[in-house]
C-alpha cells in the first residue's frame, strides 16, 4: 500500500474529542454526560433563529434552490454583522477589516501561516499562553510552524497565575516569536483578563515587534462586572504602536450558540495582513453561504437588543458555574477548582486529593470506556477533557495537566448539576480498582 506521510501518521484525535471517540464504542447501555467540548446546547438569537426557519422565504437568496459560491471576503452583509457586534460591545469598529472565515478555526489556521514563519528556520515561532487552547498547536503542526509557550499556574484558591514580565520577556529574547495569542475571555481556564493586563501584554507586543492575536470567541461571557475586554479596546494613549499589529479571532459558535454553523471570521486593522490573508484563502473559495446569511442577521440588530442578548448569556451561565465549583468542592474534599469569571469552561485539578503522580488522561479514558455511575435508574458516566494536552511548554511529571479536566458548561443547569455527582462517584470507583500486575 502507499505510504502516509510522517505528520498524518503521528496525528491522535484531539484531547477534546477523544473522550466521545473512545466512548462510541461501548455497547453496555450507559449513558454519556459529554462536557468534554464546547458543545453548545441554547438556542442562537432569535433573529438567527428567524433566518434558519426562512431559508425557502420570498427574502431568502435561497428561495429557488440556488446555493452559489459568496465572494471570498464574506457577503457584505456577514462583515457587517461581525462589526456591528464588536461596536455593541462599546468598541471601536471604524477602520476595521473583516474576512469571513469557516468557523474560528479557520481564523486561527489563516493567522498562524500568515504571522509565523516554517518550523526548523530563523522565522518567527506563535507564542501561546499554557493551558493554552490545543488547537492552536494542532494547526501549527499542520501547517509546519513551530509554537513557543510559557505556562501559568492554576493556584489552591483557583485563580490562573501569569509569570512575573521578566520571565516574559526573557521567554521572547531567547524565541523571538512572530505572534502572540491571548484567548481574553479564556478557553480552557474560564479565566478573564482585565483590561490592564491586555495592555501590559500588547506593550510587550510593541516592544518586541509581534503581531497580537485577541482570539474573542467569548467576548461578553464575563462574570466580573465592570466593562468587557478587548484588543479593540486598546488605544494609542495606552499602548503607542498598537495599530496595525492587532488581530481578533470571531465567532458564531459561542455567544450566538451557532457552533454549526461554522462562521467565524479575521477581523484586523492592518489593511495589508486583511488582502494577504484574503489571498491566501482564494484556495478555500467562500465560507458556507448558508451559515453567512443566518449570522448576517445579527447586521440589523440594534445595540440594544445586541447587549440585552449579551446580559442575558450572563445571566445563564454565572449561577451555573459557580454553583458547579462548590458542589464540586463538597463532594471532592480538597479539589481544585477554577474560579468562574469568564467564558463556559472551568479546570479540575486533583492533585491534593491523590497525588501529582495522578493521570487525569487514563481516568478519563476509563470514564469512557469502563466507568458508570447508577443515577436517576440508569447507568451514567462522564466525559471530561484531560489537561496535558493544553501545556507544551512542560512534559511528563512537570506538566500541571497531568491531574487536570476540563469541564464545559454545554448543558441545562439540571444536566449540569448531575456532573459533580458523577465526577465524585466516578473517581472513587477508578481509585477503588485492583491494582493491575506485571509480570517481573
Amino acid at each position: 500500500m502507499p505510504s502516509l506521510s510522517k505528520h498524518i501518521r503521528s496525528r491522535n484525535p484531539s484531547a477534546i474529542r477523544l473522550a466521545g471517540i473512545r466512548f462510541a464504542g461501548r455497547r453496555d447501555g450507559t449513558r454519556a454526560l459529554n462536557v468534554a467540548i464546547g458543545n453548545v446546547s441554547l438556542p442562537m438569537h432569535p433573529a438567527m433563529i428567524q433566518r434558519l426557519h426562512s431559508f425557502g422565504g420570498p427574502e431568502s437568496p435561497f428561495r429557488d434552490g440556488v446555493v452559489r459560491y459568496t465572494p471570498t471576503v464574506g457577503t457584505d452583509e456577514t462583515r457587517q454583522a461581525f462589526l456591528n457586534v464588536i461596536a455593541a460591545s462599546g468598541l471601536p469598529a471604524a477602520g476595521l477589516h473583516v474576512l469571513v472565515t469557516d468557523g474560528g478555526s479557520q481564523a486561527m489556521e489563516l493567522v498562524t501561516v500568515a504571522c509565523c514563519g516554517p518550523a526548523g528556520t530563523s522565522e518567527a515561532p506563535l507564542l501561546l499562553i499554557d493551558a493554552a487552547y490545543p488547537n492552536y498547536k494542532a494547526f501549527a503542526q499542520r501547517l509546519g510552524r513551530a509554537t513557543v509557550s510559557f505556562s501559568r499556574e492554576l493556584e489552591d484558591e483557583g485563580l490562573f497565575s501569569l509569570p512575573r514580565p521578566e520571565e516574559i520577556r526573557d521567554l521572547l529574547n531567547r524565541h523571538r516569536p512572530g505572534a502572540l495569542v491571548v484567548i481574553p475571555y479564556d478557553n480552557p481556564t474560564g479565566q478573564f483578563y482585565d483590561h490592564q493586563t491586555m495592555v501590559q501584554l500588547a506593550r510587550l507586543c510593541v516592544e518586541f515587534d509581534l503581531w497580537m492575536v485577541s482570539d474573542e470567541a467569548y467576548r461578553e461571557l464575563y462574570y466580573t462586572g465592570g466593562r468587557p475586554t478587548s484588543i479593540w479596546a486598546l488605544s494609542e494613549e495606552e499602548v503607542p504602536g498598537i495599530t496595525g499589529r492587532r488581530i481578533s479571532i470571531e465567532t458564531a459558535s459561542k455567544v450566538w450558540n451557532g457552533c454549526g454553523l461554522r462562521i467565524g471570521a479575521l477581523v484586523t486593522d492592518n489593511p495589508e495582513l486583511h488582502a494577504r490573508c484574503e489571498a491566501e484563502n482564494t484556495a478555500s473559495l467562500c465560507s458556507n453561504a448558508l451559515g453567512q446569511w443566518v449570522f448576517g442577521a445579527l447586521a440589523g440588530q440594534s445595540h440594544e437588543q445586541l447587549q440585552a442578548w449579551f446580559r442575558q448569556q450572563r445571566e445563564y451561565y454565572q449561577p451555573m458555574m459557580e454553583s458547579f465549583a462548590e458542589r464540586t468542592r463538597e463532594l471532592v474534599p480538597g479539589v481544585v477548582v477554577g474560579r468562574p469569571s469568564a467564558a463556559l469552561y472551568t479546570v479540575v485539578d486533583l492533585r491534593r486529593v491523590v497525588g501529582r503522580d495522578f493521570d487525569a488522561q487514563d481516568f478519563v479514558m476509563w470514564c469512557a470506556e469502563e466507568g458508570a455511575v447508577d443515577m436517576d435508574g440508569e447507568r451514567w458516566t462522564l466525559l471530561m477533557a484531560p489537561m496535558p494536552e493544553f501545556y507544551s511548554s512542560l512534559s511528563g511529571e512537570e506538566n500541571p495537566g497531568r491531574t487536570q479536566m476540563r469541564v464545559a458548561f454545554v448543558e441545562s443547569p439540571e444536566v449540569m448539576a448531575k456532573v459533580p455527582i458523577l465526577l465524585a462517584g466516578l473517581l472513587e470507583q477508578y481509585l477503588r480498582r485492583p491494582a493491575v500486575l506485571l509480570d517481573a
